[in-house]
């Protein structure tokens, strides 16, 4: 998935859901979503962390 869609489908999982999602760094132009206490992957691919109560 591209970085724009991941980002905006993080912020809409991060209202909805009431939690922290990162979008992550899969591959060159791939990136993820996972939520935060489920990811237990190497920091350094975490782009970007998406906090509902901030």
């Amino acid at each position: 998935m591209s970085l724009e869609i991941a980002q905006s489908r993080a912020w809409n999982l991060a209202r909805t859901l009431m939690t922290c999602i990162v979008v992550i760094r899969i591959a060159d132009q791939m990136f993820g979503v996972v939520e935060s206490s489920e990811f237990d992957g190497d920091a350094a691919t975490i782009v970007r962390e998406y906090d509902p109560f901030a």
